[in-house]
Protein backbone atom coordinates (compact mmCIF):
# COMPACT_ATOMS: atom_id res chain seq x y z
CA UNK A 1 0.00 0.00 0.00
CA UNK A 2 1.12 3.57 -0.48
CA UNK A 3 0.90 5.55 2.68
CA UNK A 4 1.95 9.44 3.17
CA UNK A 5 2.75 10.73 6.53
CA UNK A 6 2.90 14.01 7.78
CA UNK A 7 4.68 14.14 10.70
CA UNK A 8 7.24 12.21 11.42
CA UNK A 9 8.18 13.34 15.61
CA UNK A 10 7.52 9.97 18.04
CA UNK A 11 4.60 8.65 16.74
CA UNK A 12 3.84 9.10 13.26
CA UNK A 13 7.97 8.21 12.62
CA UNK A 14 7.29 5.44 14.24
CA UNK A 15 4.45 4.05 12.48
CA UNK A 16 6.24 5.10 9.10
CA UNK A 17 8.96 3.00 10.06
CA UNK A 18 7.11 0.02 11.30
CA UNK A 19 4.81 -0.01 7.95
CA UNK A 20 8.30 0.68 5.62
CA UNK A 21 9.39 -2.65 7.65
CA UNK A 22 6.53 -4.06 6.81
CA UNK A 23 7.35 -3.66 3.03
CA UNK A 24 4.55 -0.87 2.62
CA UNK A 25 5.95 2.38 0.18
CA UNK A 26 6.22 5.01 2.59
CA UNK A 27 5.70 8.80 2.11
CA UNK A 28 6.93 11.01 5.10
CA UNK A 29 7.03 14.61 5.12
CA UNK A 30 7.04 17.39 7.41
CA UNK A 31 6.80 21.32 7.51
CA UNK A 32 10.19 21.51 7.12
CA UNK A 33 10.60 20.31 3.29
CA UNK A 34 12.19 17.67 2.06
CA UNK A 35 15.42 17.76 2.81
CA UNK A 36 14.07 17.91 6.52
CA UNK A 37 12.92 14.52 6.46
CA UNK A 38 15.79 12.69 3.66
CA UNK A 39 18.24 11.28 6.48
CA UNK A 40 15.15 10.02 8.41
CA UNK A 41 13.31 8.49 5.47
CA UNK A 42 16.93 6.93 4.33
CA UNK A 43 17.33 4.99 7.59
CA UNK A 44 13.85 3.43 7.52
CA UNK A 45 13.45 2.58 3.97
CA UNK A 46 11.11 5.49 3.27
CA UNK A 47 10.67 7.87 0.53
CA UNK A 48 11.52 11.65 1.32
CA UNK A 49 8.80 14.01 0.16
CA UNK A 50 7.37 17.40 0.86
CA UNK A 51 3.86 17.61 2.57
CA UNK A 52 1.96 17.70 -0.97
CA UNK A 53 3.86 15.35 -2.48
CA UNK A 54 3.55 12.45 0.73
CA UNK A 55 -0.62 12.82 -0.45
CA UNK A 56 -0.70 13.33 -3.92
CA UNK A 57 -1.31 9.22 -4.88
CA UNK A 58 -1.70 7.74 -1.14
CA UNK A 59 -3.66 5.06 -0.51
CA UNK A 60 -3.68 6.12 3.36
CA UNK A 61 -2.40 8.67 4.59
CA UNK A 62 -1.62 9.40 8.54
CA UNK A 63 -1.86 13.05 10.00
CA UNK A 64 0.52 13.07 13.04
CA UNK A 65 0.78 16.42 13.92
CA UNK A 66 -0.34 19.26 16.86
CA UNK A 67 -3.81 20.75 16.16
CA UNK A 68 -2.65 23.98 15.57
CA UNK A 69 -0.65 22.58 12.30
CA UNK A 70 -3.56 20.71 11.69
CA UNK A 71 -5.39 24.01 11.48
CA UNK A 72 -2.86 25.84 9.35
CA UNK A 73 -2.89 23.11 6.44
CA UNK A 74 -3.80 25.06 3.51
CA UNK A 75 -7.45 24.97 2.49
CA UNK A 76 -6.67 22.95 -0.50
CA UNK A 77 -4.32 20.40 0.90
CA UNK A 78 -6.50 16.98 0.02
CA UNK A 79 -8.33 18.55 -3.14
CA UNK A 80 -6.17 16.04 -5.16
CA UNK A 81 -6.63 13.02 -2.43
CA UNK A 82 -9.87 10.64 -3.43
CA UNK A 83 -12.73 10.48 -1.06
CA UNK A 84 -12.37 6.80 -0.46
CA UNK A 85 -8.59 7.20 0.97
CA UNK A 86 -8.63 7.05 4.13
CA UNK A 87 -7.38 10.22 6.42
CA UNK A 88 -6.01 8.94 9.90
CA UNK A 89 -5.41 11.62 12.42
CA UNK A 90 -3.53 10.61 15.70
CA UNK A 91 -3.78 13.99 17.31
CA UNK A 92 -4.55 14.94 20.93
CA UNK A 93 -5.68 17.71 22.66
CA UNK A 94 -3.25 19.13 25.55
CA UNK A 95 -4.31 22.33 26.31
CA UNK A 96 -1.73 24.47 28.99
CA UNK A 97 1.21 21.37 28.46
CA UNK A 98 1.25 21.58 24.69
CA UNK A 99 -1.47 23.49 23.16
CA UNK A 100 -3.06 26.97 23.69
CA UNK A 101 -6.78 26.67 24.78
CA UNK A 102 -9.15 26.70 21.96
CA UNK A 103 -12.09 27.63 23.01
CA UNK A 104 -14.53 25.02 20.86
CA UNK A 105 -12.70 22.29 22.86
CA UNK A 106 -13.28 24.05 25.83
CA UNK A 107 -16.74 24.25 24.95
CA UNK A 108 -17.18 20.22 24.43
CA UNK A 109 -16.67 19.83 21.37
CA UNK A 110 -15.16 16.09 20.19
CA UNK A 111 -11.24 16.51 19.73
CA UNK A 112 -12.07 14.69 16.16
CA UNK A 113 -14.85 16.00 14.82
CA UNK A 114 -13.09 19.48 15.41
CA UNK A 115 -9.64 18.27 13.11
CA UNK A 116 -12.63 16.88 10.31
CA UNK A 117 -13.85 20.45 10.64
CA UNK A 118 -10.37 22.14 10.15
CA UNK A 119 -9.51 20.16 6.92
CA UNK A 120 -12.57 19.83 5.49
CA UNK A 121 -12.52 15.67 5.25
CA UNK A 122 -14.16 12.92 7.46
CA UNK A 123 -11.12 10.90 9.51
CA UNK A 124 -10.22 7.77 11.34
CA UNK A 125 -9.04 8.26 14.50
CA UNK A 126 -6.20 6.18 15.61
CA UNK A 127 -2.94 6.10 17.62
CA UNK A 128 -3.98 8.74 19.98
CA UNK A 129 -4.30 6.40 22.83
CA UNK A 130 -0.89 4.77 23.35
CA UNK A 131 1.92 6.10 24.16
CA UNK A 132 5.23 6.44 21.56
CA UNK A 133 7.25 4.01 24.06
CA UNK A 134 4.41 1.86 23.90
CA UNK A 135 4.31 2.06 20.05
CA UNK A 136 7.52 1.36 19.69
CA UNK A 137 8.45 -1.27 22.06
CA UNK A 138 4.96 -3.09 22.77
CA UNK A 139 4.15 -4.52 19.41
CA UNK A 140 3.52 -8.23 18.91
CA UNK A 141 2.24 -10.68 17.08
CA UNK A 142 -1.59 -11.17 15.89
CA UNK A 143 -3.10 -13.72 18.40
CA UNK A 144 -0.78 -13.17 21.36
CA UNK A 145 -1.76 -13.26 24.75
CA UNK A 146 -2.16 -10.00 26.19
CA UNK A 147 -1.85 -8.31 22.55
CA UNK A 148 -2.22 -3.99 23.49
CA UNK A 149 -5.07 -2.73 22.12
CA UNK A 150 -5.05 0.75 19.83
CA UNK A 151 -8.76 2.22 19.39
CA UNK A 152 -9.95 3.28 15.70
CA UNK A 153 -13.15 5.70 15.68
CA UNK A 154 -14.66 6.91 12.59
CA UNK A 155 -17.80 7.11 10.39
CA UNK A 156 -16.70 5.17 6.75
CA UNK A 157 -16.47 1.59 7.34
CA UNK A 158 -14.02 1.01 4.98
CA UNK A 159 -11.91 3.31 5.87
CA UNK A 160 -11.87 2.43 9.23
CA UNK A 161 -11.04 -1.35 7.92
CA UNK A 162 -7.97 0.14 6.45
CA UNK A 163 -7.27 1.62 9.71
CA UNK A 164 -7.47 -1.23 11.58
CA UNK A 165 -5.28 -3.27 9.14
CA UNK A 166 -2.28 -0.89 9.58
CA UNK A 167 -2.86 -1.31 13.29
CA UNK A 168 -2.72 -4.81 12.78
CA UNK A 169 0.49 -4.39 10.57
CA UNK A 170 2.05 -2.14 13.29
CA UNK A 171 1.67 -5.16 15.95
CA UNK A 172 -1.25 -3.75 17.91
CA UNK A 173 -5.05 -5.28 18.06
CA UNK A 174 -7.74 -2.86 16.60
CA UNK A 175 -10.59 -1.71 18.67
CA UNK A 176 -13.25 -0.32 16.72
CA UNK A 177 -14.75 2.02 19.24
CA UNK A 178 -17.46 3.50 16.95
CA UNK A 179 -18.54 6.70 15.32
CA UNK A 180 -16.12 9.58 15.65
CA UNK A 181 -18.55 11.43 17.54
CA UNK A 182 -17.77 8.01 19.88
CA UNK A 183 -14.00 8.89 19.96
CA UNK A 184 -14.27 11.15 22.27
CA UNK A 185 -14.27 7.89 24.63
CA UNK A 186 -10.66 7.88 24.03
CA UNK A 187 -9.44 11.42 24.67
CA UNK A 188 -6.20 12.11 27.03
CA UNK A 189 -7.17 10.85 30.83
CA UNK A 190 -10.37 8.71 29.89
CA UNK A 191 -9.81 5.38 31.09
CA UNK A 192 -9.27 4.21 27.69
CA UNK A 193 -6.50 6.33 27.04
CA UNK A 194 -3.03 5.81 27.12
CA UNK A 195 -2.72 2.49 30.10
CA UNK A 196 -1.15 0.12 27.88
CA UNK A 197 -4.57 -2.07 28.42
CA UNK A 198 -5.38 -5.30 26.56
CA UNK A 199 -8.78 -4.99 24.00
CA UNK A 200 -11.02 -6.62 26.69
CA UNK A 201 -9.63 -3.64 29.22
CA UNK A 202 -9.87 -1.36 26.90
CA UNK A 203 -13.41 -1.78 26.07
CA UNK A 204 -14.33 -1.70 29.79
CA UNK A 205 -12.58 1.53 30.41
CA UNK A 206 -14.97 2.95 26.94
CA UNK A 207 -17.87 1.98 28.80
CA UNK A 208 -16.63 3.74 31.69
CA UNK A 209 -16.06 6.86 29.79
CA UNK A 210 -18.14 10.03 31.76
CA UNK A 211 -16.57 13.62 29.79
CA UNK A 212 -16.62 15.37 33.55
CA UNK A 213 -14.59 13.38 35.17
CA UNK A 214 -12.27 12.72 31.87
CA UNK A 215 -11.88 16.77 31.84
CA UNK A 216 -11.70 16.68 35.97
CA UNK A 217 -8.73 13.75 35.77
CA UNK A 218 -6.78 15.88 32.96
CA UNK A 219 -6.46 18.61 34.66
CA UNK A 220 -4.96 16.71 37.49
CA UNK A 221 -2.56 14.73 35.79
CA UNK A 222 -1.54 17.67 33.42
CA UNK A 223 -0.58 19.34 36.72
CA UNK A 224 1.47 16.06 38.50
CA UNK A 225 3.18 16.28 35.28
CA UNK A 226 4.25 20.11 35.20
CA UNK A 227 5.62 19.52 38.76
CA UNK A 228 7.74 17.08 37.64
CA UNK A 229 11.23 17.61 38.95
CA UNK A 230 12.56 15.14 36.48
CA UNK A 231 12.08 13.89 33.21
CA UNK A 232 9.18 12.04 32.19
CA UNK A 233 9.82 8.07 31.97
CA UNK A 234 7.83 5.62 29.63
CA UNK A 235 6.36 4.22 32.90
CA UNK A 236 5.05 7.46 34.38
CA UNK A 237 2.01 8.02 31.80
CA UNK A 238 0.09 4.95 32.02
CA UNK A 239 0.72 5.11 35.44
CA UNK A 240 -0.74 8.40 36.06
CA UNK A 241 -3.69 7.61 33.68
CA UNK A 242 -4.35 4.14 35.64
CA UNK A 243 -4.30 6.38 38.80
CA UNK A 244 -6.85 9.09 38.01
CA UNK A 245 -9.28 7.85 35.98
CA UNK A 246 -8.06 4.12 34.90
CA UNK A 247 -10.19 0.73 34.68
CA UNK A 248 -10.37 -0.73 38.45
Amino acid sequence: MKIGIIGVGDIGGTIARKLAVAGHEVRVANSRGVDAVRDFAGEIGAIPSDARGAVKSAEAIVLSIPLTALAKLPDDFFDGVPAGVPIIDTSNYYPDLRDLRIAELEAGKVESIWVSEQIGRPIIKAFNNILSESLATKGTGEGARERLAIAVAGDDAESKRIAMEIVKTVGFEPLDTGSLAESWRHQPASPGYCCDYDAETMRKGLTLANEAKRVEAREKIFKRIQSFDRPLMPSDLPALNREYNGVA
